[in-house]
Order: C-alpha cells, then sequence, then structure tokens
C-alpha cells in the first residue's frame, strides 16, 4: 500500500500545483482570497469529501476537514496554509496542507485495517491567509482562531485596493457563519504541523525530518517616514526634506546591522516600500516601511533595536524628516514543548529517517497554535534554501519521507499522545 500512498500523494500534489501557476515557472500565485485561491479552496474540498471528510469554514475563512471517527470525541488537528506570497514556490505551505490531508487519510486506513479505536478524531486545516501578502498582518486565521486578534478587526481589514477581507472572502462564499470549534461543541486535542524548511541547514546536513524546537526571536516595525513635497528639479538640494532619502537610510541601516554581530546571530529585512506622490518629478513627501529583526538571541535583537533607534536619530537631524512607528510587535525566542519533539524524534527513528532538532527562523501558523494546544512542528527539507521564490523546490522523496513521519505523528496523536 505504501507504493500506492504515495502515488496517489504525489498524483494530487501535482493537480493542486496547477492552480495559480506562473506561467513559464515552477511557481505560483495565490494570494489569500484571489481567485486562485478559491479554486484551490473549492478543489481540496472535493478532495477531502471524497475520502469522507466534513468540509466547514469558519468566520475568518479558515477551511477544515473533519474525519470523524470517535463520535464526540476530541480532535486531532493538523494542516498549514495555501495562500501564496505573490509570485512564490508551490510548496511553502500548501505542501504541509496536502501532506496533511494524506497523513490522514492514511492513519485511519490504517486504524481501520488493524481493527483500532483511536482515543480522538482527525482534522485537517488550510489557515487562511498566513502569508500576509495582501492582507495585514500575516497568519491571520490563526491568529484569529487563537484569540489573539479580534474577528472584526480582521474581517475590516483592507487589501492595496481598498478591498476587506469580508468582501474578499463572501465573493468567493468562504467565509462561515460560526466557529467549527468550541462553540460547536468540537474540541481540539492537539496539533500538528508540517512544512518546508525555508533555509539551507538541514540538505547541508543531510537531515530529512527537522524536529522543530524553538522559533528565533523577533522585532517587526510598521515605520512612516515623513518629509515635504518638492519639486525634484528645481528645489534646492539644501531645502529638501526627502522621505524617500530618510526611508533609504533605513534600508541601509538594516543590512549594515548585521555586522556588527557574530555572522548568523541577526537576520534583517526590508520588505515592503510604499511611496506617496511616487511621482518622477517630485520628492517624496510619505514613505511608509516595513522593517523587522530576527535572531535565536533576545539579546541580540535588543541590541540592534538600541542600534536602529540611534541611526533614526541620527538621520531625523541630518535629513530633516519626521520617523514613527505605526505598529510594532515582537517575541523572544519561543520553545515548543519538548514532549512533542520526543515524540516526533521517536516517529523518524522508528521509520529509519535522519532528523535532528532545528529553530524555525520564519513564523508559522503552529507559533500559534503551541500556545493553546500540545503541538508538533515538523520540517522537510527545501533545496538551497530557496523559499518566497519560483524556484523554490523540494524534492519528492523528501515530501513522501515528510508524509510517512506525519501519518507516524498523527497515528500517536490520534491514540492519545501528549493529551494528558
Amino acid at each position: 500500500m505504501t507504493q500506492q500512498h504515495d502515488d496517489a500523494f504525489l498524483a494530487d500534489w501535482a493537480v493542486h500545483s496547477r492552480f495559480g501557476a506562473v506561467p513559464g515557472t515552477n511557481g505560483v500565485d495565490r494570494q489569500a482570497a484571489s481567485a486562485a485561491d478559491g479554486e484551490q479552496r473549492a478543489w481540496f474540498a472535493e478532495l477531502l469529501e471524497s475520502h469522507g471528510f466534513t468540509v466547514h469554514r469558519d468566520r475568518i475563512g479558515n477551511q477544515f476537514g473533519l474525519l470523524e471517527l470517535v463520535p464526540g470525541a476530541p480532535y486531532v488537528l493538523t494542516g498549514s496554509h495555501m495562500d501564496s506570497q505573490p509570485t512564490a514556490g508551490r510548496f511553502d505551505g500548501a505542501y504541509g496542507v496536502m501532506a496533511s490531508a494524506h497523513a490522514c487519510i492514511r492513519a485511519a486506513e490504517e486504524l481501520r485495517a488493524a481493527g483500532e479505536t483511536p482515543r480522538h478524531n482527525l482534522a485537517v486545516v488550510n489557515w487562511f491567509n498566513e502569508e500576509g501578502s495582501r492582507f495585514k498582518p500575516s497568519m491571520m486565521g490563526s491568529n484569529v482562531f487563537t484569540g489573539k486578534s479580534e474577528l472584526e478587526e480582521a474581517l475590516a481589514t483592507r487589501d492595496p485596493r481598498g478591498v476587506t477581507v469580508r468582501e474578499a472572502l463572501d465573493a468567493l462564499g468562504e467565509r462561515g457563519d460560526a466557529d467549527v470549534f468550541a462553540a460547536g461543541g468540537r474540541e481540539l486535542a492537539s496539533y500538528a504541523e508540517i512544512h518546508v524548511q525555508q533555509g539551507r541547514s538541514m540538505e547541508e546536513e543531510g537531515v530529512t525530518i527537522g524536529l522543530v524546537n524553538a522559533t528565533w526571536a523577533a522585532h517587526k516595525f510598521d515605520f512612516v517616514v515623513r518629509g515635504e513635497q518638492a519639486h525634484s528639479g528645481s528645489t534646492l538640494m539644501a531645502d529638501r526634506r526627502d522621505a524617500l532619502l530618510g526611508a533609504a537610510r533605513l534600508v541601509v541601516a538594516a543590512r549594515e546591522l548585521v555586522d556588527e554581530f557574530e555572522p548568523g546571530q541577526l537576520h534583517t529585512a526590508c520588505g515592503e516600500l510604499n511611496v506617496y506622490p511616487n511621482s518622477p518629478v517630485v520628492v517624496a513627501s510619505e514613505v511608509r516601511l516595513l522593517l523587522d529583526l530576527r535572531s535565536p538571541s533576545a539579546e541580540v535583537i535588543a541590541a540592534a533595536h538600541a542600534s536602529l533607534m540611534r541611526t533614526i536619530e541620527r538621520v531625523q537631524r541630518e535629513d530633516r524628516v519626521e520617523i514613527g512607528i505605526v505598529a510594532e510587535h515582537s517575541w523572544d525566542q519561543n520553545p515548543y514543548a519538548e514532549a512533542g519533539v520526543e515524540l516526533a524524534r521517536e516517529v523518524a527513528e522508528s521509520l529509519g529517517l535522519a532528523h535532528d532538532r532545528v529553530m524555525t527562523v520564519a513564523g508559522h501558523d503552529s507559533t500559534n497554535m503551541k500556545d493553546v494546544v500540545p503541538t508538533v512542528m515538523l520540517f522537510v527539507p527545501s533545496v538551497n534554501g530557496v523559499s518566497h521564490n519560483l524556484d523554490e523546490h523540494t524534492r519528492d522523496e523528501d515530501l513522501l519521507a515528510g508524509v510517512a513521519h506525519l501519518t507516524g505523528v498523527i497515528r500517536r496523536l490520534a491514540a492519545g499522545a501528549l493529551a494528558d
């Protein structure tokens, strides 16, 4: 049956990869609540239903497939997200959802074949708007699910064209009218997620299964740089208050910050700039800038933050601009429960899969879920660590190893592991 299962996964994976495919590449564009997202959600619902799942959407558009094996029992939930960045790889997030669906299907078949009655039911989730590319912030669906964000505030969030989350989900028929868990009488026992690593350490070290034991610390900023609009040709240089110049200095400062610390101890990025009025003959009066700091060390984050604030003071003084913080959020290095890491290690050992502990630099929905329910987080290798890129790739043998490992984890969780 193993070969049959593997063939079934790869066949479904090939079909799913067509949704939002970018012509001439191996990547996709299926941002949250876009037409491509709606198409993949409809297809995924049909896939789940064909295997006996009942499909529900909650009020923020999280998509759940429920497989009831023990009436009234709590559920083991597993999944990730299917939305993508504007042009991205087809593996990020989506692999975790598809692997979860097939792992649940396999686990249920194995339980039936063995005549075993599990302690818990199984469920798959496709979290809404994990990427945060169209609607900010990222991990919106799991934020609302875990109570870290307010539902109405999330639904009122607008994309760059002014479309709200509520409007976008309603246009697809993907906004539910109730909670799928808790309020519906269904309880969660545990959560598992598998993802491509989005880094190259596992590939370099010959590791097939990453046992995620912690997230890096991070501090994220939404800055606004304000200057004064002026003619870009006739205004004297000494008279200018160029908001784009101020923003550019922050972009450079973020990169130079990295060199103040030991190699590998700090990652920085400026992922988005919005310039006003963005005209070829106008000195910009305002720039919105997203900047983030990431490190395995909270002390490094604190030192980098202090250095960045000193740079901001200097830029404001020398370039005569004002720099304000519109929003910011941060977190320390955050561990996953040791019991879940050990469970994943035992399963990898039993399957003879090369494994090791690994920290995650990127955020994942499991980052939210581990705060409310016992959670297992897993990685499979990514070729050359390429991520958020059309050339992102993970080999079939690693995809299949991940499904096999996740199936073993779900079998144990369904039997009650971590529940007590």
